[in-house]
């Protein structure tokens, strides 16, 4: 999330309380994760599921069963407390509703676009989709509400999971779980490098997928990366990050706690205060530096906070637009008096959390009910995050008449001819001479392509 020379320079007058340790945003790709899955990627597509296998061996130290039985994933609620049950439930079905209200507004339309000349759209979901569930020293529980259960919700016919291998149920319950609870036909203890080969090859007594989504460590970013074309993707996800606006009226101990909440994804995640005040800015810098000697996950937040940890103060609410919109963030939350003035005019952002009352947890654990799969990197500048219609093909048909001939056929013939492209042109000619040049199906043309039949 830093501000380079050149974006600042674009910027109305800001000062750093705070910068960043590291110069600029932490690296998406290391040399050394590149070369070692694409050697992984090569031996998949070769050895097929022995090398997958031996992968799983290798790296995860697993060597059962690979699918996870229906009967298992039924009863896999089983195995957790009741109230996280609860919770997941609670989230599965948030999800869900807000997923299916996307899919409600996204409608097939036909339009006349000239007389006897119709042009449609439909929407139709992808067939295949391969869903990555993380579940690593932080296993993400909700994952599958925003991956499997969204790409279902879109109409998907086939939606397969993979997730790492762990534990007497070959996976993690709670995970499993999710994936029960959000309609995966099939899943599989199979995690990294190669859960998304298998996947992608066609490995698991399964066609190859049309598509692949979820989450996943710096492995799992690269096979996504290098997959991409064969299949589609949702996004490439890096360091997750979060902002926050806020200003006087904002509780400078509330700020700092939803700072660490997602500064503890990991050492190299940003996390960034944008305010108008400058002593908001030092009390909440003040609060988390209090938080961090005795917050459990201190070893991961207090580096993310070190090294990409930032409070910018700005002149006005415009000044905090400014600088929100060249971050870019993942999440982005507004803890001010003037909440509204934000909504209407921040640009860039993967989802936004308006309020002091809204805080990004409330999304990551899927209780909002909105998606956390979301651009990083400053991508948010140009992408959103998933969502029903990322699984949606918005495909488009053309319907002509005859009569419609006159108000298609004369120009493409025209602009044919002045392209160069023959064969283009006399498609057109070939329905002008089935009508007739001279009959009286040419009246309604304009009188300047008329005039040149």
């Amino acid at each position: 999330m830093q501000i380079t020379p050149v974006e600042a320079h674009a910027l109305p007058p800001f000062q750093w309380l705070k910068k960043p340790v590291v110069d600029g945003p932490p690296a998406q790709r290391d040399p050394a994760v590149v070369e070692r899955v694409s050697q992984m990627l090569r031996g998949i597509e070769r050895g097929g599921m022995d090398a997958v296998r031996a992968y799983a061996q290798e790296l995860d130290g697993w060597s059962g069963a690979l699918e996870i039985e229906a009967a298992e994933l039924k009863k896999s609620g089983d195995a957790l407390p009741p109230d996280v049950r609860t919770a997941l439930e609670m989230g599965y079905e948030r999800t869900h509703r807000f997923a299916a209200a996307q899919r409600e507004h996204l409608t097939d339309f036909e339009t006349e676009v000239a007389p006897g000349v119709v042009a449609g759209q439909r929407y139709v979901p992808v067939s295949r989709v391969g869903a990555y569930l993380p579940a690593g020293r932080f296993p993400l529980l909700a994952s599958a509400f925003m991956t499997v259960n969204v790409a279902k919700t879109a109409g998907v016919p086939t939606v397969l999971a993979c997730t790492p291998p762990s534990g007497e149920h070959g996976a993690h319950p709670a995970v499993l779980y999710g994936a029960h609870l959000s309609r995966a036909d099939r899943v599989f203890a199979l995690g990294g490098v190669q859960a998304l080969g298998a996947m992608a090859f066609g490995l698991l007594d399964e066609a190859p997928v049309d598509m692949l989504v979820g989450a996943g460590n710096a492995f799992v970013t690269e096979a996504k990366r290098q997959l991409f074309g064969r299949v589609g993707i949702d996004l490439l996800a890096g360091p997750s990050e979060v902002a926050v606006i806020a200003d006087d009226s904002a509780d400078p101990v509330w700020v700092a706690a939803d700072l660490l909440g997602q500064a503890e994804h990991g050492p190299n995640s940003p996390a960034a205060l944008i305010t108008t005040s400058e002593r908001q800015g030092r009390e909440v810098i003040a609060e988390i530096e209090r938080r961090l000697q005795s917050l459990a996950t201190r070893d991961i937040a207090g580096p993310a906070w070190r090294d990409f940890g930032s409070v910018v103060v700005v002149d006005d609410r415009a000044g905090a637009v400014a600088v929100a919109d060249v971050m870019a963030p993942e999440h982005l939350e507004i803890q001010t008096g003037d909440d509204d003035y934000y909504l209407e005019n921040l640009s860039n952002y993967g989802s936004l959390f308006i309020g002091s009352w809204s805080t990004v947890a409330y999304s990551d654990k899927g209780i909002a009910g909105t998606n956390h799969v979301l651009p990083t990197g400053k991508t948010a500048r140009y992408n959103a995050g998933l969502s029903v219609s990322r699984f949606l093909k918005p495909l488009t048909y053309q319907r002509a008449a005859k009569e419609g001939t006159a108000f298609l056929a004369p120009a493409v013939e025209r602009v044919s001819a002045f392209e160069g492209l023959a064969a283009h042109g006399v498609t057109a000619t070939l329905r002008i001479d089935r009508i007739g040049r001279t009959s009286g199906a040419f009246d309604d043309i304009p009188p300047a392509l008329r005039d040149r039949l």
